[in-house]
């Protein structure tokens, strides 16, 4: 992709989303709408504020902490997921609140809720009801199971959704337990599920005037990507369902220790096969029979492993990786966060920005991924840092709903905003 010679408006310019989300994936879901360009209002309770801004690791003036230690102590999680956002409060369950918000919803496009099943309703605030005031609106629910089925109503978070997907019984080594992914998979993976079914029904909403409901689960998102692979053909073919580094369908695929580091290398094919047998010096390997084929690799993967193993820890990570990308062969350093920060590789492609503060500004050495998509003639990333409970009640509430300076502080003091 060229240079662009000149940049148009966001992607998502003039679009509204109120966000009823808390936590990961309504926060990170609704990241994404504004790093396209989204006005993304988020909505909190003016009596507890927002759930991420309180809560452990703390980014303050003294560093990161697992305790609040004053003021300017905020949730690390709320300072990434609420980049480019507004925020503004709203007490929901008062009889005036629930007016407001609906008469925000009349000027909104998009309405994002994580709610356990059956409290929207019982908050006056589900799709039903608010497409009375606003047809065209795209409201979409993110739950651990989904709107329907004997679970619905069940609570979920991230592990029992990687458990309940299946996810966690294809991960880890042979004869060990059951293992989660190192980082929170199932929410962040349901979240670009749900940004691509908000894009697509408003797409819909564009061409035909109507909104709809979008229903996503976590479970359902994570087994549909797991599910590519034919869980319930391996014990007929004497598999474990867990294969660590492992790709249970090529050989060799897996990671290797060198003599300072780990790297990961993968055969996709027999040409592959026989390009390392000559970087790792046996060649009369390479049209061996009982190496040739990748079902014949499979039926020894360990004598495969073992002979890549003994070359990789002779050499360092930086010369292994160098041989076998100079023959073409799949491979990579297994990098740390310290890796990943220095790589050329992320610097040119602009993926880690500073995490703002809102009181303190950038603070040094805490970074935040930047948004992932590129495009060549329209700009995305997000425009400003997370902003704290309320900023921007009298810009939404002003703007949107010409409410004066005094009905803004009679709001306030009555509890209502």
């Amino acid at each position: 992709m060229g240079a662009p010679t000149h940049m148009t408006k966001s992607i998502l310019e003039g679009v509204r989303v109120l966000d009823l989300s808390q936590y990961f994936l309504g926060p990170h879901t609704t990241l994404l709408l504004a790093g396209l360009g989204a006005e993304v209002i988020r909505i909190d309770n003016p009596a507890t504020g927002d759930t991420l801004s309180n809560s452990p690791i703390y980014l303050g003036r003294d560093g990161v902490s697992f305790e609040k230690r004053d003021d300017d102590d905020i949730g690390l999680p709320f300072l990434k997921r609420s980049r480019g956002k507004k925020a503004i409060t709203l007490n929901l369950k008062a009889e005036e609140g629930h007016r407001l918000f609906l008469d925000l919803v009349e000027k909104a496009d998009v309405v994002v809720e994580n709610f356990t099943v059956g409290v929207a309703a019982r908050l006056g605030v589900d799709f039903e009801t608010l497409r009375k005031r606003n047809s065209k609106l795209v409201y979409a629910s993110l739950t651990g199971y989904g709107q329907t089925g004997p679970d619905a109503h069940l609570k979920c978070f991230d592990p029992a959704a990687q458990a309940a997907s299946g996810l966690m019984s294809i991960t880890g080594y042979p004869d060990g337990p059951p293992t989660k992914a190192g980082s929170a998979l199932a929410d962040s993976i349901t979240s670009v599920f749900a940004f691509s079914g908000i894009l697509a029904a408003l797409f819909h909403a564009e061409r035909t005037g109507e909104g709809q409901h979008v229903d996503v689960a976590m479970v359902d998102s994570v087994f549909s990507l797991i599910y590519d692979e034919p869980m319930e053909c391996y014990p007929a073919l004497g598999m474990p369902a867990q294969q660590g580094n492992r790709i249970p369908r090529l050989s060799p695929f897996n990671s290797y220790q060198s003599k300072d580091g780990w790297l990961i290398i993968g055969a996709a094919s027999d040409a592959h096969w026989r390009l390392i047998c000559d970087v790792i010096g046996k060649p009369e390997l390479a049209n061996d029979p009982k190496f040739a084929t990748p079902g014949a690799r499979l039926s020894i993967n360990d004598r495969v492993d073992g002979l890549i193993s003994a070359w990789t820890k002779a050499q360092s990570t930086a010369n292994a990786v160098a041989a076998l990308r100079a023959v073409g062969i799949v491979c990579s350093p297994i990098n740390d966060i310290d890796a990943i920060k220095k790589s050329p590789q992320f610097k040119a492609r602009k993926m880690i920005e500073d995490v703002v503060h809102p009181t303190l500004g950038v603070v040094p050495g805490v970074g935040a991924a930047a948004f992932p998509l590129k495009f060549s003639g329209t700009e995305t990333g997000y425009k400003s840092p997370a902003a704290l409970p309320g900023t921007h009640n009298e810009d939404v509430y002003g703007s949107l709903l010409d409410l004066d300076a005094a009905e803004i502080v009679r709001l306030c003091e009555d509890g209502i905003i």
